[in-house]
């Protein structure tokens, strides 16, 4: 397996988890870094092929074990002492349970960067409840901003990716620059609701200044402002609009037939309910496809809302590369871009126990050790 990228001399140990755990890991090994993945003891059956369409699961390798069984923590800490990153995404105290916690990994270690992914952080009233995407950001601030008479889910791109999986890989990244200057390894405390609150932090800046109405659809980038949203098409489908600038306003403003010093001022927010109308009945005349070439290099902020089966084919993407096709399968590329060790997706997603044995030989693990796993009740092939 060629590996390229910053990461590849780090060995990562992940813990198989959801969401936000698997995404952390594909960011680390689309920079290079050699992640072995800690799959469920199950049974496959032969020949049963991977999931290819697992996207998040790319770039690294697994075996398989019962965390539970008598004699599991040892192989799980063996591989500890040759790891640099250790990644799990379980409710808190369960690690410890397993005799895995971060004192016996750093003892093991002292090096070891222990990276802990959970919704609520690993203290604090809710720390040992359940929870999703949609649960952190209520609690963060987030949710309540976004969308207009009830709050709109944003995906799971708020909570688990951008505040959780996102986060995570930094915070890894961090603690690893602090092992590499000091020798000491740390442990990492990545709750979703703290990072989707701190990508709120502009927000609160304005909340706090006076300058954020703390109600939905009032402000500039909540879809309060006319100039900042979204509008339906002739053909049903929508542009994004963007144009917040002044001399990007007038512009748009001119570019879809409108007079600016006919209509009420940009900023005038008493008078944005009649500019909303007159900005969807100006871009109702048109098609989405329409309107995209009317503003094709023009500086006025004006996009097609692509959907997921669109967005690969633009001319911008294409360009770019923004998505690749590995496998078969069509995915976002890695990002982000580096000039002098750029990343790239080492290997498709593997089934459980697949690669195991080729990574404990990479590891560095003789075939006393490898034995010694197997009667452990690790699987790997």
């Amino acid at each position: 397996m060629k590996r390229s990228g910053p990461l590849k001399s780090i060995k990562v140990l992940e813990i198989a988890s959801m969401g936000p755990g698997p995404f952390c890991g594909m960011l680390l090994a689309d920079m290079g870094a050699d992640l072995l993945r800690i799959d469920r003891l199950q049974e496959i059956a032969p020949g049963t092929p991977a999931d290819r369409f697992e996207v998040m699961s790319r770039g690294r390798r697994s075996l398989m074990l019962d965390l539970k069984a008598p004699g599991s923590s040892s192989v799980v800490l063996d591989l500890v002492e040759r790891a640099d990153v250790l990644i799990e995404g379980f409710r808190p105290g369960v690690m410890e349970r397993l005799g895995l916690g971060p004192e016996p990994c750093l003892s093991r270690n002292p090096r070891l960067v222990y990276g802990r992914m959970t919704g609520w952080g690993q203290n604090g009233p809710m720390a040992s409840i359940a929870g999703h995407d949609i649960n952190y950001i209520a609690l963060s601030g987030a949710l309540h901003a976004i969308g207009g008479e009830k709050p709109v889910p944003p995906l799971n791109l708020v909570a688990d990716f951008g505040g959780g999986g996102t986060y995570l890989a930094f915070g890894i990244v961090s603690a690893l620059l602090e092992a590499a200057r000091s020798g000491q390894g740390q442990v990492i405390d990545a709750a979703m609701t703290d990072g989707s609150a701190s990508l709120m932090a502009p927000h609160y800046g304005r909340l706090a200044s006076g300058a954020w109405i703390d109600r939905r659809g009032s402000n500039t980038l909540d879809g309060g402002a006319p100039w900042y949203g979204v509008y339906e098409t002739a053909d049903g489908k929508f542009v994004a609009v963007g144009a917040i600038e002044p001399q990007f306003y007038g512009e748009f403003v001119r570019r879809i037939g409108l007079d600016p010093a006919a209509l009420p001022g940009q900023r005038d927010k008493v008078q944005w309910p009649k500019l909303q109308t007159a900005f969807a009945k100006a871009l109702k005349l048109k098609t989405r496809d329409e309107w995209a070439i009317i503003f094709e290099g023009i500086d006025a902020c004006l996009t097609p809302v692509l959907s997921m089966s669109e967005a690969p084919a633009h001319p911008h993407n294409l360009a770019r590369h923004t998505f690749v096709e590995f496998e078969g399968v069509r995915q976002p590329a890695p990002a982000p871009r580096l000039s002098l060790t750029p990343g790239a997706i080492a290997c498709p997603p593997p089934r459980p126990g697949e690669g195991g044995a080729d990574a404990m030989n990479d590891w560095g693990f003789d075939a006393l050790a490898i034995e010694r796993f197997s009667k452990a009740g690790a699987k790997f092939e």
